[in-house]
Order: structure tokens, then sequence, then C-alpha cells
């Protein structure tokens, strides 16, 4: 999930973008341009439209009240134990986001990825508690667009948009053939948005669902809509082992190891096994670029958005990642594709009291 931390040094670094919002972006409409001065007096009057139509549009929806405060750093008791703050949840009229970047605030109204984002490298790594109620008769739906108006009242951000081309990797079928093992038995229901976590276990709502995340003392396991990950660590090596995982969701993963999007045409449809290592110093590059070392007191500023510790790797016999790909029968093609960004112009760091 975006919002972990800490444990994302380590563990949680593969599994972030598997969470991620959708990347379509939302479309707001531009008010009509006021007609000139000179056409305003000598066009004849405009026949009377329809009251429906005379009305001005609607005030952007917003939270009802809004409580922000500067998040607390981990404790890593907390997160052993399943009782860490984090992600988001939502429940009847209630949003409550723990320990929140606020680049996952924008990503999340905006309905777009990280990379999407141009803006200030310590939006990465600045986190916050959020406590929101929406009004009466919205829906979790709106929350984006809640969180949009959260932005602009309460960090003063504004923002414009632009279409520029992008680096990113088609993950594509190898010459030969998949070789990948097709997951065994069903996967597991799907929790509801109210269903308590169970002991040391930490939940966080996705657009897809709830998702769910247990410690333990070797490693963690992620399990969500698509999506079951078992992670360890020996010897200064990551061991993740999925046990069912689409290639959508793999190639989320992926994304974060590549430095660039990756974007899922192998047209393979259901579910399979597969496990992966990493290295530690690729894990710490990877938690650094990402700013998962912020809330611990890790070194380094976070990397700007979209500057991932691999976007300079574009050769598939460089990094592991494209040549761990390669033993599943796949392969990553680098292309450029036309893609909308969110260009922030203006945002403060301390939002305004409460």
């Amino acid at each position: 999930m975006r919002t972990c931390s800490s444990f994302r040094t380590a563990a949680c670094t593969a599994l972030i973008s598997l969470v991620a919002a959708s990347a379509a972006v939302g479309q707001t409409a531009s008010p009509p341009a006021a007609a000139p001065a000179a056409q305003a007096q000598t066009a004849p009057p405009p026949a009377a439209a329809p009251a429906a139509q005379a009305q001005t549009a609607p005030p952007p929806i917003a939270f009802e009240v809004a409580s922000i405060k500067p998040s607390a750093p981990l404790d890593p008791a907390q997160i052993m134990s399943g009782q860490a703050h984090l992600g988001m949840h939502v429940n009847a009229a209630r949003v409550d986001l723990g320990f929140t970047p606020l680049m996952g605030l924008v990503t999340t109204a905006y309905k777009v990825k990280p990379f999407q984002v141009t803006g200030p490298a310590w939006m990465n790594s600045t986190m916050f508690d959020i406590v929101a109620k929406l009004p009466e008769g919205a829906t979790k739906e709106q929350i984006p667009e809640m969180l949009q108006a959260l932005l602009a009242d309460r960090f003063k951000m504004t923002m414009h948009r632009e279409n520029k081309e992008h680096s990113e990797f088609n993950l594509l079928v190898a010459k030969g053939g998949v070789k990948l093992k097709e997951a065994e038995g069903e996967p597991e229901p799907i929790p509801a948005a109210d269903e308590p976590a169970k002991p040391g276990e930490m939940t966080s709502d996705s657009p897809e669902g709830r998702v769910r995340m247990r410690m333990g003392k070797n490693g963690m396991e992620y399990s969500g809509p698509g999506v079951n990950v078992k992670v360890s660590m020996t010897n200064g090596m990551m061991h993740m082992e999925a046990t069912r995982i689409t290639m959508k969701a793999f190639a989320e993963m992926l994304s974060q190891f590549a430095g660039n999007p990756v974007v899922d045409k192998t047209e393979i449809k259901g579910s399979y096994q597969l496990t992966m290592d990493f290295s530690m110093e690729e894990l710490v590059a990877l938690a650094r670029a990402n700013g998962a070392m912020a809330g611990m007191g890790g070194g380094g500023p976070a990397a700007a958005p979209g500057q991932g510790p691999a976007n300079a790797a574009s050769d598939p016999s460089g990094p592991s990642v494209f040549a761990m790909v390669q033993q599943f029968g796949l392969k990553l093609v680098p292309l450029k594709t036309p893609v909308d960004f969110i260009v922030i112009d203006h945002i403060e760091k301390t939002p305004t009291e409460n």
C-alpha cells in the first residue's frame, strides 16, 4: 500500500503498487469563457433558458469536516502486532487515512500514479493522519473529489495538467512461450469494508477491495484482489513467493523495480505462482526513492516523483528485474507513450489549522 513506510524498506517495497489507485485520470470541466465586453453590448439578448439550465454549477463536493495531523513515527512493535495506523479505511461516513504521504493524497485525489505527478520531492516523505466525515448523501466513490477540495483548501494546492511522452515498459510473452504454473485452489474471499482486522493483521481499502497484511517473525503475507504474496528475509535477500497473482498485479509490482511504469500486454488470463529474490541494496535504493525511510529516521532524501532508482535502466540485460522476468517466459520492452501528468504549481508543506 502506498501509505506503508518503515517495513517498506524490506518486504513492502515489492508490494506498494498492488493497491495503487486506478490510473484513470478524472477530467474536470472548465468554466465557459466570459464574452468580450464589445460583443456583450451589441449582441441580441439570448433566449430565456429553461430553469434547469439557468442554474449555476454546484460547488465542488467537500468533506463536512476534516482533521489533519502530522503522523508520528511508526513503532516497529505496532507494525509487528498489526496495530499500526496505516492506509485508508472507509466505514459508513468516516474516512480514516493513516501515515499517508502528501503524494498519496494527490494520487488518490486525481486517480493517477506517482510517476504522473510532478512536484516537490518532500511530498513522498511528509506524512499525515487524516480523519474526515462524508457529507450526507455522499458515497465513497466521491472521496477523490473531496480530497481535491481538501488539498486546495487546506494545503493551498494549485495545479495544471500536461500531456507529454513518458518512458514505460510493456510486459510481453517472450519467444518460446510462458513458463508459469497456474495458481492452485480458490482465491481468498475479499473481506467486507466493515469487517474488523484479525489479531496481528493490518488492512487498507483499495479501489478493488480491502487488502490485508499480516506480519510474522520471518516476514509478512499480503493478500488482496488478484494477489497473495509471502515475503521473507534471508541472508540479506528478500524472497518473495506469490501463491496467486494476476499478470496485471505482477506488472504493477514490477513498476516499483523497473523505475518506470510496466503495462501488462501479455493477454494472459488467470492467476499464477512465481518466486523472486531481491538484494538488500536494491530494496534500500527503492525504499529511499519512495520516501519509505522517512518515518524511521532513514538516511537520504526521497527522489523526485517519477525518478525511481532504475530510471536509467532501459536495457533488459541490465538490472536483475529484467533478467528475472525472463525465467517466466516474459520480457520487458521499453517504449515511449503520451501520458497525462498532474503538475503542481504550488503546495504548502503544512496544512491550515483544523
